[in-house]
């Protein structure tokens, strides 16, 4: 039996429709991926951040223990454990300590960088 071909009928349309899907189904998966993927970038930022105030607090606190010694804290680019390529620096200036943390994400090219400034009276 051969088929009547009328001009105007929608042969295909449903297979069109279902490549559409696809296609929008695929970029919304690429999104997720893409936001999950800058979520573990954001959190991993918080993390060395957090490592890098509480190495700068922790040296501080030291500090405040042992005031009449201030200028042995002071130094540079001592390591620093927590950290991915994590230095510190201290410089003292009388009772104002400057602690700088200095930390290099892998695989990136920017060095970060916090600072905490203190007096120290004693």
């Amino acid at each position: 039996m051969i088929r009547n071909l009328k001009p105007g009928r929608q042969d295909g349309i449903v297979l069109l429709e279902a490549l559409a899907a696809i296609l929008v189904f695929s970029f919304g998966i690429l999104a997720f991926l893409w936001m999950q993927a800058s979520a573990t970038r954001q959190v991993t930022d918080s993390k060395y951040r957090l490592e890098a105030s509480f190495a700068a607090n922790q040296i501080l606190g030291e500090m405040w223990v042992n005031r009449a010694k201030l200028a042995d804290y002071a130094g540079k680019d001592k390591f620093v454990s927590g950290l991915p390529n994590g230095k510190r620096t201290v410089v003292v200036k009388g009772n104002q300590v400057t602690v700088t943390i200095n930390w290099q994400a892998p695989g990136e090219s920017k060095v970060h960088k916090y600072e905490a400034v203190a007096q120290i009276n004693g």
